[in-house]
């Protein structure tokens, strides 16, 4: 079949636009105050506030700083996340509900103060989420009276902007957007010195909690007094974080159009949402469209879904051209509010925030800052919102069972019949399942004509492996785990590789 036919460039705009990092990795072992495991935004964020209170850090990152998930986002700063508020008050109540409110709008202005010295292309944009039909005009007017309730700057508008066509949306005005590499990897630059560290191509293998932590890594250890575990899924999963979130990927395109810039960032809420913001630097403008979301693993034809995408956009702009295209993928707990906290009651010092549902940019930030205020002892006015132990509310409950019950019926399908499959011929840039005496092997052929084969049991919870045919990967349909063609894993929350076969 070869190379599918796709849109753009496979490359993220914000990776082929910044240089790449060069940070030594870790070489034997060394004593920090707080380890910090992942270098995306949450990491780096809880880094930076930990060094601003005297903490010394060591940022461990197993490939390179934020060039995995916070590299692949849309990069809107916006407290506005979806038609959440009048769901998060009606189950959490109006306290919790605040301090999830605060923690994102207080986010923004972090990025915001700190951007004013940095040149990270920041700028103030208003945010729509957008709905078509009468029943989701209610929506919008309950979620517009919740979220002024919670003190979030929002309105109810019927005069949508270009490009969208829409009923009625709700707005929040003065909430921005940036380059988020050129933003974290200045926050990075004045991370090391002073007992701080940045180590780069450093993996964290094991996570030893107690008086002090203890992080080992492919390269020697790193012993703190304490461990924050960032790395989008924990790599340490002792509270059965991979129940209580599900994994979703989406796609993004940067295209050229010949259309004024959209004067806003867009967000079309729903089964199949629709994201619009747009970018301009010294030299280009770009408008990034974004959507196509499915449960990693069961999307089908991941080529098709940038297909989609490409011709939602021409629906909305006089495409000139489509510059890149890249993906990306999230975890989503049952009530759309991120884990960020101890990781679990017995593993003392050691903390996670994962679960951002897609609003990375605001929650990882607020993360950094609740982490760093928990760790120092002063405690995080947002802590009961975000608690990683609380119990999913009632509401909750029916999607958290629902996404537990299609894992397992993944499982037992699965296995059920592609075991069945019998092996057969592969054209170039082909790949199948197949039984192979007593093994399931997932193989691919490449343009050259060789064959990787590697098993198709995924090493986390032994699902088999679904084919990923636009970023050419195996991707787990149970929990979210990818791994390259040659088994390495790319996504967890699976810790180790596919072997070969």
């Amino acid at each position: 079949m070869g190379e599918p036919d796709l849109p753009g460039r496979d490359a993220s705009l914000w990776l082929e636009t910044t240089e790449t990092t060069d940070f030594d990795p870790l070489d034997g072992d060394v004593r920090v105050d707080v380890a910090v495991v992942g270098g995306g935004i949450a990491g780096l964020s809880a880094a930076t506030e930990l060094q601003d209170a005297g903490e010394t850090v060591a940022v461990v990152e197993a490939d390179r700083i934020v060039s995995g998930v916070t590299a692949r986002t849309t990069a809107k700063v916006t407290a506005q996340h979806g038609l959440i508020y009048d769901d998060v008050r009606s189950e959490f109540g109006p306290d919790r509900a605040r301090q999830y409110a605060q923690a994102n709008e207080a986010a923004v202005e972090e990025v915001a103060s700190r951007a004013d010295d940095l040149d990270c292309e920041f700028r103030r944009l208003p945010a729509y989420t957008y709905v078509d039909g009468d029943d989701a005009r209610k929506k919008v007017r309950r979620e517009v009276d919740a979220a002024r309730r919670l003190g979030l700057p929002a309105s109810f508008v019927e005069d949508v902007p270009d490009p969208v066509d829409a009923d009625c949306a709700v707005r929040f005005d003065d909430q921005g957007q940036f380059h988020p590499r050129k933003y974290l990897l200045a926050l990075a630059e004045v991370i090391p010195g002073e007992g701080s560290y940045v180590f780069e191509e450093t993996r964290a293998t094991d996570i030893e909690a107690g008086e002090p932590c203890r992080v080992e890594t492919n390269r020697g250890s790193v012993t703190a007094d304490d461990v924050v575990v960032a790395t989008h899924f924990p790599i340490s999963d002792p509270a059965g974080y991979f129940a209580r979130a599900y994994p979703k990927r989406s796609y993004v395109l940067a295209v050229r159009t010949n259309d004024p810039q959209p004067e806003g960032m867009f967000y079309r809420t729903g089964d199949s949402y629709f994201s619009v913001r747009p970018h301009e630097t010294d030299d280009e403008e770009f408008v990034l469209v974004g959507g196509q979301n499915h449960k990693t693993g069961q999307g089908g034809s991941t080529a098709e879904r940038y297909r989609r995408l490409e011709r939602e956009a021409r629906d909305h702009f006089d495409v000139e051209s489509v510059a890149y295209r890249w993906s990306t993928q999230d975890y989503v707990s049952a009530d759309s509010v991120p884990f960020v906290g101890p990781i679990a009651p017995w593993r003392s010092h050691v903390y996670v925030a994962t679960g951002f549902g897609g609003w990375g940019m605001t929650n990882g930030t607020a993360a950094g800052k609740l982490l760093a205020d928990e760790i120092a002892g002063t405690g995080s006015e947002w802590a009961d919102a975000f608690d990683p132990g609380r119990l999913p509310p009632l509401e909750s409950a029916g999607e958290l069972l629902k996404e537990n019950a299609n894992a397992g019926k993944r499982f037992a399908g699965d296995w059920a019949t592609k075991l069945r499959r019998s092996e057969a011929s592969l054209a170039p840039g082909d790949a199948h399942v197949v039984r192979d005496g007593g093994d399931v092997v997932a193989e691919y052929r490449d343009e050259d004509g060789d064959r990787h084969r590697v098993s198709a049991v995924c090493t986390h919870l032994d699902c088999l492996v679904e084919w990923n045919d636009a970023e050419r990967t195996w991707d787990c349909p149970c929990h979210g785990s990818r791994f390259d063609v040659d088994g390495g894993v790319l996504d967890g929350p699976a810790n180790s590789d596919l072997p070969k076969k």
